[in-house]
């Protein structure tokens, strides 16, 4: 069996039962509901007793509860095609710059971290038509300056 073939199990298995990602992020819990539909989708890995948990929970074999706990190839292909994922890469494509200069002006030079990363979304009424409201934080990783000598800062924090 492939990961794309034990996602795919998994999506049966949820619309079978008549699933939430709620309902499963609840039975399985212990980190983000990101991480956990993350992992089911193939893109993250579950620690060893979150993938017991969901293996119990979907039926899975030991085999398919090991691969939950594989360190998964991840990505997709860009740029994206489904149209939501879309509108993520052109608010970047498009506010990126923008984005990368307020940052580097009020951190310094370095990169907020994807991995040490934590988001956040809720549903709010709105009379136009609902909206999405999305928070992400991230861990400020400063550049490192490899070889620094005479006084020059080893990393990249906000020069005062």
């Amino acid at each position: 069996m492939t990961r794309a073939q034990l996602t795919e199990k998994i999506l049966d298995i949820k619309r079978e039962r008549n699933w939430t990602w709620k309902y499963i992020c609840g039975e399985i819990g212990g980190v983000s509901d990101t991480l956990i539909v993350g992992a089911l989708l193939g893109q993250m890995k579950l620690v060893k007793p979150l993938a017991a948990k969901a293996a119990t929970l979907f039926g899975l074999t030991e085999v398919e509860e090991r691969m939950l706990n594989e360190v998964p190839y991840r990505g997709t292909a860009m740029p994206p095609t489904d149209p939501l994922i879309y509108r993520f890469y052109e608010m970047v494509m498009v506010n990126g710059p923008a984005w990368k200069a307020l940052i580097e002006e009020e951190f310094g030079d370095g990169i907020m971290s994807a991995i040490d990363f934590d988001f956040h979304f809720e549903r709010m009424a709105h009379e136009k038509g609902d909206r999405v409201k999305i928070e992400m934080t991230g861990k400020f990783l400063p550049y490192k300056y490899y070889g620094a000598e005479q006084g020059i800062p080893a990393y990249g924090f906000k020069e005062e």
